[in-house]
């Protein structure tokens, strides 16, 4: 007579759960990842892997009754696992979704348009993102900035920028479960709204001739993408034209009007302008017969330290009050008088001078520049 024995079997905890961990949560760019199932507390287990696409896509079975715990991936997506043991096969509860992404294998890149290597407080700039040979797909937009309260999500924003927005700019894509890698920093520097600078190469239009105006922004950076606008007059608001004066390149014109000049610059769509420049009074030359003459008195052909001697500007020729204006290479500070005296004359008087004149009834007619006369002082006795 068989007989059968029974055997009390003891309560189980509730049905296990997998545990699934990732070496990585990303995948460089050409490699892979290590993930790891594993049962707590039990053996003999072998291991069910899966994969979505999305979130609400349908989990499909990668791999089946594994017995190596650990896969490699080379594939952005959701991962789960689950571990089966025994015949009937007993499944555990599946893991949690673990969330791997795959790097894109291409770099952004930052660019700033305009690409002008310096921008002013108030221009406006557009900052953009741009994925070589991801065209096309839809990708989301994360970005490292200087100042963003709140970060776009597009590939592209624009900014009319002041100093705070100094600083370093990177991004990087997000699709599904792609990233790129951050983009290189691009580095913005923002200065303060320029103020132009007006040149002139003579400041009274000789007769019958015409005097050349520079205009510039920054000579000394590569701040470039400047157009010039020039005004005459201080209450004009009018730019001038083609019939005011001749527009030559780098930002130049030549003008025979006597008045008073100012320039700025503009660049950019909205132009963006720059502070007018100091204003340049540019007068008339009057007639060759009013050149006036420097005279040295006395008139010797020495002078030695310690002598006193007159310097003196003459302009012959009518009744016309004058104002005049010395050029001296010496060491002297020349007063706006038609003459002046050296007392104790020393070497560091030597020199050239020479005097014109300015209309006290018309501040913009003046002469020609006398002839220099050069002024000797000898040190010895």
């Amino acid at each position: 007579m068989r007989q059968y024995f029974s055997f009390p079997v003891p309560a189980t905890a509730s049905k296990p759960r997998a545990t699934l961990t990732a070496q990585s949560s990303i995948i460089p760019a050409g490699g892979s990842v290590t993930l790891s199932c594993s049962v707590e507390g039990s053996a003999g287990w072998k291991f069910d892997w899966f994969r979505r696409d999305s979130v609400s896509s349908k989990a499909q079975l990668m791999r089946g009754n594994e017995a190596n715990r650990d896969i490699s991936v080379s594939q952005g997506g959701l991962y789960h696992c689950r571990g089966g043991r025994g015949d009937p096969v007993f499944y555990t509860e599946d893991s949690s979704d673990v969330t791997v992404t795959e790097t894109f294998p291409s770099k952004p890149t930052v660019t700033l348009q305009p690409s002008w290597t310096q921008i002013y407080s108030g221009e406006t700039v557009t900052v953009r993102c741009e994925i070589q040979g991801g065209e096309g797909a839809q990708w989301t937009y994360e970005w490292r900035a200087a100042k963003l309260n709140t970060p776009p999500t597009s590939n592209e924003y624009r900014i009319t920028v002041t100093e705070s927005d100094s600083g370093g700019y990177s991004c990087r894509g997000r699709r599904d479960y792609f990233f790129s890698e951050w983009s290189d920093i691009i580095t913005l520097t923002v200065s303060y709204k320029p103020k132009a600078k007006l040149r002139a190469d003579n400041t009274a239009v000789p007769v019958g001739g015409s005097v050349t105006l520079t205009c510039s922004v920054n000579p000394s950076s590569s701040s470039s993408g400047w157009k010039y606008y020039w005004y005459r007059d201080e209450k004009s608001s009018e730019a001038l034209t083609t019939q005011d004066a001749v527009f030559h390149s780098n930002g130049q014109i030549s003008v025979s009007q006597e008045g008073l000049y100012r320039c700025r610059g503009g660049r950019g769509n909205p132009v963006y302008y720059t502070e007018d420049s100091q204003s340049v009074r540019i007068g008339k030359t009057v007639t060759a017969s009013n050149r006036p003459v420097v005279t040295l008195h006395p008139n010797w052909s020495e002078i030695y330290r310690g002598e006193t001697i007159t310097v003196r500007c003459e302009i012959h020729g009518g009744d016309t009050e004058w104002d005049y204006e010395w050029e001296t290479n010496s060491r002297i500070k020349a007063a706006n008088q038609n003459e002046f005296r050296i007392r104790s004359a020393s070497s560091s008087n030597s020199g050239n001078y020479r005097c014109k004149g300015r209309m006290k009834s018309s501040q913009h007619k003046t002469t020609e520049w006398s002839d220099s006369v050069t002024l000797t002082v000898s040190d010895s006795k």
